[in-house]
């Protein structure tokens, strides 16, 4: 078997000082970290992992490879993998396959070279490595025990395989567990979305329209922090109950064909294709911008836009001027893919923490439990997200009440 393919070995050193440094704001890792150096709960046990390739990802592969897994590792997406953190673990004996700038090909080949050893445990952003199983290599799935997904859109595609009953193994819903959703989905995204766009456009947001395409957790932390900072906020939604919320939570609530045309900035989560369109495009402002946060780079239609743009011209590093057909130009940060991920460093090193750290313990669970586990998607357990909590509140050094047993029995009697 290979043993990596990636950009350049020696870029090694500037890929340990990356992860250095997140080591040193991930508090619930690193305490994994000391309790696998001595249990070895993975040992013997091939995992395969494909997240987005940065610092905080490269801490998780080597906290389960102090548990004693035998890791083989691969990005989720193309323009998020860093070169020197994917050169930093394959020095350290990793088998890695992942490079900046792969093209769709080289991503499916390094999506397949990872799962070559045979892995037992699969840790997936997005259900490629699950979709590669099923589809492109069923012949390599037979020892999996199960596996983890980090985001809502591989929950939505593993559903659907449990659906239409075609699931092979356990897979357990990380996205779903409250450690993750409350705080990376909202707290992660809505800064590091932000972060990139700011970042990369070096414009104010403060007087700006924002559109944000979506209200779920991800959308809701996009929407609080553009508020935040000082931004008119228009929610777009399908969803009558999330669209209420929105509403009062304060901000303006319409359809995406009326917001088109009052937008600055418009930022796409919601999982789903196409939800900004070229007609929508048509309507915009000229110079407005589009960022999409979901997993996958089909929320803006951008090979309508192709089809639709009398000329493009790159405006900054990670921006793209489509001129259309009415004269306008809008601007798309980084292709259309993950803004956060793929045009800056992602989530913050304190909220990776929180959601690796359910990736730990799930693909623990995953292992003691696999025999009794049937093939389908599965909750994070309450368990899990309180130890997490309670690890992480120690971390803070916050302090909190305890039921009596008295109000205990209280709680769980119907007879006052």
């Amino acid at each position: 078997m290979k043993k990596h393919e990636i950009r350049d070995i020696s870029l090694a050193p500037e890929g340990k000082k990356k992860i250095e440094w997140v080591k040193n704001n991930m508090p619930l890792l690193s305490a994994l970290e000391e309790e696998f150096k001595k249990e070895k709960p993975f040992k013997d046990t091939k995992i395969s992992l494909s997240v987005h390739l940065e610092a905080k990802t490269a801490y998780l592969c080597k906290v389960l490879a102090a548990g004693g897994a035998k890791m083989s590792v691969t990005g989720s997406n193309s323009l998020s993998t860093q070169d020197d953190v994917a050169a930093a673990l394959a020095d350290e004996g990793m088998r890695v396959f992942a490079y900046h700038g792969a093209t769709d090909a080289e991503y499916v080949r390094h999506i397949e070279l990872c799962l070559e050893h045979k892995p037992h445990i699969i840790i997936d952003d997005g259900g490629d490595l699950v979709e590669m199983l099923h589809d492109g290599r069923p012949d390599l799935a037979s020892e999996v025990l199960g596996g983890c997904e980090e985001t809502t859109t591989g929950v939505i595609r593993l559903k659907a395989m449990e659906r239409e009953g075609v699931l092979k193994f356990p897979m357990v819903a990380v996205n779903d567990a409250k450690c993750k959703h409350l705080f990376d989905n909202r707290y992660g995204t809505g800064q590091s979305v932000w972060d990139s766009i700011m970042r990369n456009t070096n414009l104010i947001v403060a007087s700006k329209t924002v559109v944000v395409i979506g209200y779920g957790w991800c959308g809701r932390g996009i929407a609080m922090r553009a508020s935040a900072l000082g931004a008119r906020v228009i929610v777009t939604e399908i969803d009558p109950v999330k669209a209420m919320e929105a509403k009062m939570d304060g901000y303006d609530v319409m359809p995406m064909a009326k917001a088109a045309s009052l937008g600055d900035i418009f930022v796409t989560a919601t999982g789903c294709k196409h939800t900004i369109t070229v007609a929508h495009m048509l309507k915009m402002k000229d110079g407005a911008i589009l960022a999409n946060a979901g997993h996958f780079n089909v929320e803006i239609d951008m090979a309508g836009l192709e089809q639709e743009t009398a000329g493009k011209t790159e405006a900054r590093a990670n921006i793209m001027g489509y001129k259309l057909s009415n004269g306008r130009t809008v601007n798309v940060i980084a292709e259309g893919k993950l803004v956060n991920i793929a045009a800056a460093d992602g989530h913050p090193a304190e909220i990776m923490d929180l959601s690796f750290a359910v990736q730990a313990m799930s693909a623990l669970y995953i292992k003691k439990n696999h025999k009794k586990l049937k093939k389908k998607v599965i909750d994070v357990s309450e368990e899990i997200d309180d130890v997490i909590a309670r690890k992480r509140l120690e971390a803070w050094g916050v302090k909190i009440d305890t039921l009596t047993a008295d109000q205990k029995h209280y709680l769980e009697s119907w007879q006052l």
